[in-house]
């Protein structure tokens, strides 16, 4: 049975759509059935959207939320709920400097549960202040980095000890490298606490995009989003410094043959790491073996699984979808 219903947000309608699925999973390795059953499909939770990003799950709203970034609005989604809009705006305030209107990207949780974001607009990583379907207030976290401005904090991730690994690509900024409102001459991985400041972890990275941990955090991934070197890199992790860096998984090749360049990525349990890029999801091993891909048949930016790993959250450029996972 289908069901559709309409949600008008500014500009734009919406569907919310059941049991409609898209795409098809590529099995290269026989750990890619440990995985995903060959049997599973992509679901279709809601469409309509201009650049979907950032899902996270929630567990205490038992949902995702997710941002639409150039429309600057976050969406909640519940399998008892549905779609419901959340944050309007979601991360332009006119706090800082801007060239365009865009709003959050990336999203995480703290320690104690609280949505911190990646606001383009504003050029910051801020907390929602309360939880509330209405108008979000937000406290700005970090915004600067030598009294410069960010560029646009594009995604990130808390290790245990608290200490929070970002990105800040130039993709808020209208003509990003060259825009006039740029003041960092470069494209950071950070790192930033509340009790020792912001810190540049890596300035080499032409477009560094998605980031994540290994389960042991000692190795930090992160997708580099640019069309000459469309690859996913490992820094090893070590007191405050990131050394031995090195291509986890070349993808310049298959770019030439599916669309996509490496964005968001999140690391299951076992290991394995999830990463979108040409194609769609790939599923690669802790050595970088490319064991399959997720392909809903459009570029995809982001990911994430729920508190359980029962599923896979993913944004397609104007969908949100999920595929059914293994659990152990």
């Amino acid at each position: 049975m289908k069901f559709y219903f309409s949600l008008v947000c500014g500009l734009f309608s919406m569907s919310v759509v059941g049991q409609q699925t898209v795409g098809s999973v590529e099995f290269l390795n026989p750990k890619m059935s440990s995985l995903i059953d060959p049997e599973a499909k992509i679901e279709v939770l809601a469409s309509g959207f201009s650049w979907a990003e950032g899902p996270v799950w929630v567990p205490k709203l038992n949902g995702v939320v997710f941002t639409d970034v150039p429309n600057n609005k976050a969406y909640f989604w519940s399998e008892k709920e549905g779609l419901r809009l959340f944050l309007d705006p979601s991360g332009m305030t006119n706090h800082a400097p801007h060239s365009t209107t865009e709003g959050a990207n990336g999203l995480t949780l703290d320690s104690e549960g609280n949505l911190i974001i990646c606001q383009h607009g504003n050029r910051s990583i801020a907390k929602l202040k309360e939880w509330s379907f209405e108008t979000p207030s937000y406290e700005i976290l970090v915004d600067r980095y030598q009294g410069k401005w960010l560029n646009s904090p594009n995604d990130l991730v808390f290790n245990k000890a608290g200490t929070l690994f970002f990105t800040d690509p130039p993709y808020g900024l209208k003509n990003q490298d060259q825009d006039t409102i740029k003041e960092l001459e470069f494209n950071g991985i950070y790192m930033w606490s509340s009790t020792n400041g912001i810190k540049v972890l890596d300035k080499s990275l032409l477009r560094p995009n998605g980031i994540a941990l290994s389960k042991d955090e000692t190795v930090v991934y992160v997708g580099n989003s640019d069309p000459k070197n469309n690859v996913v890199i490992a820094f090893d992790y070590s007191d405050g410094h990131l050394e031995n860096k090195r291509v986890f998984f070349d993808g310049n090749q298959l770019g030439k043959i599916r669309k996509g360049l490496f964005d968001g990525l999140k690391v299951h349990s076992s290991g394995v790491v999830f990463a979108t890029g040409p194609g769609g999801v790939l599923v690669l091993d802790k050595d970088g073996e490319h064991l399959g891909t997720i392909m809903p048949g459009k570029s995809t930016a982001n990911c994430g699984f729920d508190t359980k790993e029962e599923y896979l959250y993913l944004t397609s450029t104007d969908i949100f979808a999920r595929i059914k996972l293994k659990v152990k």
